[in-house]
């Protein structure tokens, strides 16, 4: 379920980014990026729609997911179906 991320709390979204940025295996090149750089990139895709904060009712977990990611899990699930 995407949730809409204007329907969050500033601090709660920024909480929610700043956790999916600090996990392991988000990488961001060979420069090193600093956490609040990286934050605002995340906003920038939300707001661009080129990814989603989804609600995962299975694992009762949100993550953010860039829509390729986001569209090939749809698909994965249409076909479970």
């Amino acid at each position: 379920m995407i949730i809409p991320y204007k329907d969050l709390q500033p601090d709660t979204l920024t909480g929610i980014i700043r956790e999916f940025v600090l996990r392991e295996g988000t990488e961001y090149g060979a420069d090193d990026v600093p956490l609040s750089e990286k934050v605002a990139q995340v906003k920038i895709q939300l707001a661009d729609g080129s990814a989603f904060l989804v609600y995962s009712e299975l694992h009762n977990t949100v993550n953010i997911l860039p829509i390729d990611q986001f569209e090939q899990q749809q698909n994965e699930q249409e076909q479970e179906q």
